[in-house]
C-alpha cells in the first residue's frame, strides 16, 4: 500500500486549489512551506465524502513537499466518543496516508480561553443573557437586519467578570454565551454576533470535568488552524460563508501569518446520503447492522463491501476538484473498483437460482477435473481444475422454456458450451406439476471437451456450471441502493439487501474474508466476516468514462 506522503499525485492536471499553493509558494508565503490538516470531529464514523477531503489535503501537502496533520475536533464532548476515534484513525490508514502529528482540539481550551478574553479586553466580545431561542428571533433574515442583544454594550470589566464566573461554574447551563461584537446588520448572518462560548456541563473524554464551557466550532476553527501552523485550511463549500468570521478572529487576535482558508465541493453520490446524523438513525434503528454494513456510505462500510483503497483514491482523482457542489453517479465508483480488480483476482464458477442438468450419455460414476482459467484477462494467474460429472448444475438465467429473440443459452433442442468442458444439448425438460422445471435432461460430446483442439460445429452459447456432488453452498449479499427517492424526500431503501442461497466450485471454501473474487458473469465481490459473500459491483457498468 503505498504511503501518500511519499507519492506524487497522479493527476497531471491543476486543480484551482494547487493553483492558489503555488501562487503562495512563488511569493514565498509563510517561508514557503505547506501545512495542510484532516479535522474530523469523532462523532461518527468517516463516509466517502470525508475520503476526497482525506485525499485532497495529505495529496496537496505531499505535492509540494509539506506535511499534514490529522486533529481531532473534539469540542462538542455531548456527541463524541473513542469508538469513533478509533475508526477515524483506521480509516486514515486504509487509505494510504501517514499523518506527520495528530492534535487535539481539546488542548488548546486554555489557549482558546486566553483569546476569548483578549476579544472581552478589546471590546469584540461580550457575554450575553438571551436563550438560544431569543438569540434566533434577534439574528434577523437575508433580506432584514438583526436587533442588537440588550447585553450588547456591557462595560468590558463586567463582560471579563461574568465570563470568568461562566467558567467557574456559577451560571447554569444555557443561561448566558458569550458573543463576538460584529455587526448585526452585516448581509452575512454569520456575522450577526456570533456565539464563541457556551455553558455545558458535559464530561469530556480528554479534558474531564475541568471545563464547563465549551468552544463554537466557528471559534474553535480558525484558532486550531492558527495554533498548529496551518498554511492552507482546506474545506468544503459550506464553509463559505463563514470565512469572513475565521478571518476576522485571527485579525482581531492579531494572529502572525494567519492560516488561509479555500474552499471545496463536497462529494455527494447517487442513491445514498451523507449526513452523519441520518447514518446514526439507520444504525441506532437497527436498520443496518452497524456503522460498517456493506450499504453504507461510510469508509468502513466501503471496505466492508470490498472496495480496495486504491479504487477509492482513483476515483477522488477522476472526480477533480470543483468549486460547485454536484452530485456523482455511483457507477463512477464502481468503474474504479472494476478496473482495480479486472487483472487481479481469479474468477470462480457460482450459480445462483440453480437449475439441475443431468447428462444422460455420461458415465454415472464419472468424473474429471476440468482445466478453466482463472482470470480471463491476466493469463499469469493461471488456471484451476474444477470437478465435473454427470448431475450439475446451471444457472437459472442460463434456461429458457420459451426463449426469445437471439437468446443463446439453454432451452430444448439447443446446444451450448459448458465452459472448459463440453458441448451440452437439452433433450427434454422435466417440470412439477405447477410447472416449474426440475431438472434439464441433456446429452454431452465427449469430442468437444475444452482443449481438444475441436473444430467442427460452433456454437453461440457459453454458460458455467457446478458438479452437483462438490457444490458448496453460500450465502450471498446483493445490494441495492440504500436510499431511494419518496418526492422530494430521500427515504430507506427496504429492499436494499437481498441474501441469497447459492452454488459454488468447492475451491471457494479456500478464500478467507477479506479476499476478493469474481463470480463468472455475475460481478466481484468479497468473503465477509461471517462467512457470506457480498456483492461489490456487477460486472457490466451504466458509467460511460
Amino acid at each position: 500500500m503505498p504511503n501518500e506522503q511519499n507519492e506524487k499525485s497522479k493527476s497531471e492536471g491543476k486543480n484551482f486549489i494547487y493553483n492558489i499553493i503555488e501562487e503562495d509558494i512563488k511569493n514565498n508565503k509563510n517561508e514557503g512551506k505547506i501545512i495542510t490538516r484532516f479535522p474530523p470531529e469523532p462523532n461518527g464514523y468517516l463516509h466517502i465524502g470525508h475520503a476526497k477531503a482525506i485525499c485532497l489535503s495529505f495529496s496537496a501537502a505531499a505535492k509540494y513537499g509539506g506535511k499534514c496533520n490529522l486533529r481531532f475536533d473534539d469540542t462538542n464532548p455531548a456527541n463524541e466518543d473513542m469508538e469513533y476515534v478509533n475508526s477515524i484513525e483506521e480509516d486514515v490508514k486504509w487509505l494510504g496516508f501517514s499523518w506527520d502529528k495528530k492534535f487535539w482540539a481539546s488542548d488548546y481550551f486554555e489557549k482558546m480561553y486566553e483569546c476569548a478574553e483578549k476579544l472581552i479586553q478589546t471590546g469584540d466580545a461580550y457575554v450575553c443573557d438571551l436563550n438560544a431561542d431569543e438569540i434566533r428571533e434577534t439574528r434577523g433574515t437575508l433580506t432584514e437586519p438583526g436587533v442588537d442583544s440588550p447585553y450588547r454594550n456591557r462595560t468590558i470589566d463586567e463582560n471579563l467578570k461574568l465570563f470568568r464566573e461562566m467558567r467557574e461554574g456559577k451560571f447554569e447551563d444555557g443561561s448566558k454565551v458569550l458573543r463576538a461584537k460584529i455587526d448585526m446588520s452585516s448581509s452575512n448572518i454569520n456575522m450577526r454576533d456570533p456565539v464563541i462560548y457556551r455553558i455545558a456541563r458535559i464530561h469530556h473524554h480528554n479534558t474531564g470535568d475541568d471545563w464547563c464551557i465549551y468552544p463554537m466550532y466557528d471559534f474553535a476553527h480558525p484558532l486550531e488552524d492558527a495554533i498548529e501552523g496551518v498554511t492552507h485550511s482546506l474545506c468544503t463549500l459550506e464553509f463559505e460563508d463563514h470565512r469572513p468570521l475565521y478571518d476576522w478572529f485571527l485579525e482581531k487576535l492579531k494572529w502572525p501569518n494567519p492560516p488561509r482558508q479555500i474552499e471545496f465541493a463536497r462529494l455527494n453520490l447517487t442513491g445514498t446520503i451523507m449526513s452523519k446524523r441520518k447514518l446514526k438513525k439507520l444504525v441506532d434503528e437497527g436498520k443496518v447492522s452497524g456503522w460498517d454494513d456493506p450499504r453504507m456510505p461510510t469508509i468502513a462500510g466501503i471496505r466492508r463491501r470490498g472496495y480496495t483503497p486504491a479504487s477509492i483514491r482513483k476515483f477522488c482523482d477522476d472526480i477533480g476538484v470543483a468549486k460547485s457542489n454536484s452530485i456523482v453517479d455511483t457507477a463512477m465508483l464502481e468503474s474504479c473498483i472494476r478496473d482495480d480488480l479486472k487483472e487481479v483476482v481469479v474468477s470462480k464458477n457460482v450459480v445462483f437460482d440453480p437449475i439441475k442438468v443431468v447428462i444422460t450419455n455420461y458415465p454415472e460414476e464419472g468424473e474429471e477435473l476440468m482445466e478453466i482459467e482463472n482470470n480471463r484477462n491476466n493469463e499469469a494467474l493461471g488456471s484451476r481444475k474444477v470437478p465435473f460429472s454427470r448431475e450439475l448444475y446451471v444457472d437459472g438465467e442460463d434456461f429458457m422454456m420459451n426463449p426469445v429473440k437471439k437468446y443463446f443459452r439453454l432451452f430444448k433442442g439447443n446446444e451450448v458450451r459448458f465452459k472448459g468442458a463440453y458441448f451440452i444439448k437439452c433433450n427434454d425438460v422435466v417440470t412439477d406439476d405447477e410447472g416449474k422445471v426440475i431438472e434439464l435432461l441433456c446429452t454431452y460430446d465427449p469430442e468437444t471437451r475444452s482443449g481438444s483442439g475441436f473444430d467442427g460445429r460452433k456454437v453461440k452459447g457459453t454458460i458455467h456450471w457446478i458438479d452437483k456432488r462438490t457444490a458448496v453452498k453460500i450465502d450471498v449479499n446483493e445490494y441495492e441502493d440504500l436510499f431511494i427517492k419518496d418526492g422530494d424526500e430521500m427515504k430507506f431503501n427496504e429492499g436494499s439487501k437481498i441474501r441469497r442461497e447459492c452454488f459454488a466450485e468447492p475451491s471457494i471454501e479456500e478464500m478467507n474474508p477479506g479476499d476478493k473474487v469474481q463470480f463468472f458473469r455475475h460481478g466481484y465481490y468479497t468473503k465477509d466476516e461471517d462467512g457470506s459473500f457480498n456483492r461489490i459491483t456487477p460486472l457490466k457498468s451504466s458509467w460511460k468514462k
